[in-house]
């Protein structure tokens, strides 16, 4: 098992990595791509990383996962992630037994399957690797769990999992609480949404989830349809990716 623990040097050889197993790296301006690669490297340094079952852990899959993850904190910075302590990569989904949230409010104790889950407070992180890396390929994805699941992390820093991370700004604050429960509310009436898959219904935690996923694979739809979320968003993140995927706008850096 290839593990690579807290205080260890930093992986040689990141950016180079990243460029080859990020499809978001050939839109990024050579500042972001600078940051990306400093905050990655945090992230490999004070997690503790496991291969589970057996599998062989690669460069390419810590810097696929570090550099999907370090995409969220690229204006925040890295403490964002400082109860990140270990992230566990299995090579598919997982089945896991247990009492969890279900559709509409539901709960169910059946046995599921996933491809990611963030443990409440300093727990693990589990990446399902072929999914990870399949989104990590496609610049319009909805659906990336590397995103989700480290988004689960950001909104747990305040102690619970409500899908309202920690904002300072009480007008963003009360802008995000306003728009976010309206859009929420929109999808557990079973109307169809054109740009937040059905999954954001199962609970407020989950919305945040999906709608961080959708704000970074598909800004421009976002930004379009939703103007309104794609704006606290933006703010939350101080980011805005559509600029990134907008034709009209610069290109980045060679």
């Amino acid at each position: 098992m290839w593990r690579r623990r807290r205080g260890s040097e930093p992986l040689d050889g990141f950016a180079e990595l990243a460029s080859t197993s990020l499809a978001v790296w050939r839109i990024l301006n050579e500042q972001e791509r600078q940051r990306l690669v400093e905050l990655g490297s945090e992230l490999v340094t004070q997690a503790r990383w496991e291969a589970a079952q057996g599998f062989e852990l690669t460069d390419e899959m810590v810097v696929t996962i570090a550099g999907g993850a370090a995409l969220l904190v690229l204006e925040l910075g890295i403490e964002q992630f400082r109860h990140v302590h270990s992230i566990v990569v299995h090579p598919r989904a997982v089945t896991l037994p247990g009492i969890r949230s279900g559709p509409a409010g539901t709960v169910t104790d059946t046995p599921s399957t996933v491809i990611g889950q963030a443990e409440h407070g300093r727990g693990a992180i589990l990446i399902a690797w072929r999914d990870a890396r399949r989104s990590a390929r496609h610049l319009h994805m909805s659906e990336n769990v590397v995103l989700h699941e480290f988004a689960h992390k950001l909104d747990m820093l305040d102690g619970t999992v409500d899908g309202t991370p920690p904002i300072d700004d009480p007008a963003l604050s009360d802008a995000w609480v306003r728009i976010c429960t309206r859009e929420f509310e929109h999808l557990r009436s079973g109307a169809f949404d054109p740009v937040l898959r059905p999954y954001a219904a199962t609970d407020p935690g989950e919305f945040f989830a999906v709608a961080t996923e959708a704000f970074f694979g598909r800004p421009l739809d976002m930004r379009s349809l939703k103007p309104e979320l794609y704006g606290v968003l933006s703010s939350f993140y101080r980011q805005d990716p559509a600029r990134r995927f907008d034709p009209a706008a610069q290109g980045p850096a060679a």
